[in-house]
Order: structure tokens, then C-alpha cells, then sequence
């Protein structure tokens, strides 16, 4: 049994030999520069449809000096807010008739990260969006070449230097979270940290701000992973305190790791501690108790972010940062504390 030869896409050459043409007629047809005879031209068509022949789109952009790719530099691409920010681009993009690549950028170590660039970077690119939800997407938006019409998306209310930002301002539902937990009635409100990834939380950062602003007190901080067991580890620890009777989890995973070990202890929510989550992924609202969480529209993230690069590209100067308030959107697992 011999091998199957290797895949080679058609080219140019191709098309011209299968039409008996030559390659500038066949580039010709393609383009539509200059005129062609008819016989011609359905014979160019002809043998492109007979061999599957795609343009190099690259290849196209770079001839005609406009370029129509969007090179998107993010630290993770399955995690739900990269994945749905990178949707929201891609709609975008593809209403605007443009095509999206991505890069993943898998540490801020220098050398990697100046690979992940040469790669994003090696095509056509009109302009950049570098996701800075970590460490590795904060250093990429400082490693980009200078004169590259570049935007960054990610969480905050505002963004120092002359790059434009489109931001979810995380420390405003933080401290909503908070301020809402504490008129239900609950003496302080504990929280549940993911990790930092190299930058400031403003989820934690407004869950603070609005106990400091209320005199309650201010409990030590439970750091943990974003999955789900982490929340469960420390669902068993608070499951036996007498003093939580209100927990912020900065993630809806952390959340309902939380109240899974709590029911397996016995522990009722939210009739003995009310439990908020962060993001309302898909389907918290069909756990039982569905969750009370912070709706953070990443889709729309990704879609401003790309309108903020559409007017770069197309030369404008003076391009505003977007912000938008997350909301809090209340369900089952939250209520006033017993007595």
C-alpha cells in the first residue's frame, strides 16, 4: 500500500496550465484589472472551480495595499471571558469584512512572548487587539511595535498611557455586589479571590471600597483558583463558621464549587449564607438555587474593542477609551440573613 501524496494547494500556475493560458491572464480574470475575452475568462473560471483554487488573500492585501486582517494576541482562548470576547470580535470583524487571527501568548517570558508577537505579526496586519485579562496579554500590549494601530480589551474603569481600551469596569459591580448584600442585611460579606494574574482586581478592589464605606468589617481575603473544586475546598471551610453569612465569589465557578460543598454539609443557600458569583456563564441560572451573579457582557467587550481599532485604521486621531458598568443580576442564592 503506498502513501497518499502529501496535500499541495493549487496555485496559480495550476489554473493557467489546466485553461492553457498564461499565469498574467489568469491574475487578470482573478482581479478584474484588465479586460479579458470571454472564452478566456470562463476557462480561468472553469479550471478554478475544477481545482479547488483559492486565492492567498495575504497576498491580495499586501498588492493592494488595504489590508483587512485583525491579529488578536489573548493568553488563553477556552477560558469563558477570552472565548466570548474573542466571538464578539469576530462578529464584528466579519460585519466589517474582515478576518480575525489569533495568537495565543502562553507566558510574559520574554523570548515566548516576542515569538507569539513575530507570529501575530508575520501577516498582513491592519491593526492588533491584545486581550489583557493576564500578565502575558498585559506585557504583549507593552511589547507591540510602535506605528501598529493596536487596542487592548479587558476589565477596569480606566487606562493609563494613549492606548485605547475597551473596559468592563469590574470595581463598580465589586462594589455593587457588596453594597447589595449589605442591605439585605448581612453584617459584612466575605469573598472568594481568583487569582490576579499580575494585575489589580477591581472586583476586589470594589468589594473593599463598599465595606470600608459602610463601617462593616473587612474579612481576610480567601484566595483561591478559578475552578470549581477550589470553591468547593473552601465551601468545606466556611461550611462550620458561624460568622459567614455571605460569600462573594469572584467567579461563577468558584460559586458553585462553594455551594455544592455547602449542600453536601447541610449548609442551606441561601437561608444560611447567601453565595453572589462573577461572569453569569451559561446555565448558573438553571442551578438550583439559580445564582446571583455579575453579567459581564464580554461579546460586547470584544465588539467595542474592535470598533475602537476600526477608527484607528481608518486614521483617526482621537479615538475614546469605552467603559461599561457590568450588572448585577439577582437570583435564587441570595437573601437576608437568618434573624
Amino acid at each position: 500500500m503506498t502513501a497518499p501524496k502529501p496535500y499541495r494547494a493549487p496555485v496559480l500556475a495550476d489554473v493557467a496550465k489546466a485553461a492553457k493560458v498564461s499565469v498574467p491572464t489568469v491574475s487578470r480574470v482573478l482581479n478584474g484589472s484588465k479586460y479579458v475575452a470571454p472564452d478566456l475568462a470562463q476557462r480561468v473560471h472553469d479550471a478554478v472551480q475544477e481545482l479547488g483554487y483559492r486565492p492567498n488573500s495575504a497576498a491580495r492585501s499586501l498588492r493592494s495595499s488595504k489590508r483587512t486582517l485583525v491579529s488578536v494576541l489573548a493568553g488563553a482562548t477556552s477560558n469563558y471571558g477570552y472565548a466570548r470576547t474573542i466571538q464578539g470580535i469576530e462578529t464584528a470583524a466579519q460585519r466589517a469584512g474582515m478576518t480575525v487571527s489569533i495568537t495565543v501568548v502562553v507566558s510574559d517570558d520574554e523570548a515566548q512572548l516576542q515569538r507569539a508577537i513575530d507570529l501575530a505579526l508575520s501577516q498582513p496586519t491592519a491593526g492588533a487587539i491584545v486581550l489583557e485579562f493576564d500578565r502575558a496579554g498585559i506585557q504583549a500590549a507593552k511589547s507591540l511595535p510602535t506605528g501598529l494601530p493596536f487596542v487592548v480589551a479587558g476589565g477596569g474603569s480606566r487606562r493609563t498611557g494613549s492606548v485605547p481600551a475597551a473596559l468592563i469596569d469590574e470595581r463598580a459591580a465589586g462594589r455593587q455586589v457588596a453594597e447589595y448584600l449589605l442591605r439585605l442585611g448581612h453584617r459584612t460579606v466575605h469573598h472568594i479571590a481568583g487569582p490576579t494574574e499580575g494585575k489589580h482586581s477591581g472586583r476586589t478592589e470594589g468589594w473593599r471600597a463598599a465595606l470600608k464605606a459602610a463601617e462593616a468589617p473587612v474579612p481576610e481575603i480567601m484566595n483561591a483558583d478559578w475552578d470549581a473544586y477550589s470553591g468547593y475546598r473552601w465551601g468545606e471551610r466556611i461550611a462550620g463558621r458561624d460568622d459567614v453569612t455571605a460569600v462573594f465569589c469572584g467567579g461563577d465557578e468558584l460559586a458553585l464549587g462553594v455551594m455544592s460543598a455547602l449542600a453536601d454539609r447541610g449548609v442551606k443557600v441561601p437561608q444560611d449564607i447567601s453565595v453572589v458569583g462573577f461572569d453569569d456563564q451559561p446555565l448558573v441560572g438553571l442551578w438550583r438555587p439559580s445564582l446571583t451573579t455579575v453579567d459581564q457582557d464580554f461579546e460586547d467587550l470584544g465588539s467595542r474593542a474592535f470598533g475602537l481599532l476600526s477608527q484607528l485604521i481608518d486614521g483617526e486621531t482621537d479615538v475614546k477609551s469605552s467603559v461599561v458598568a457590568p450588572e448585577l443580576v439577582v437570583r435564587e442564592s441570595t437573601a437576608p440573613p437568618r434573624g
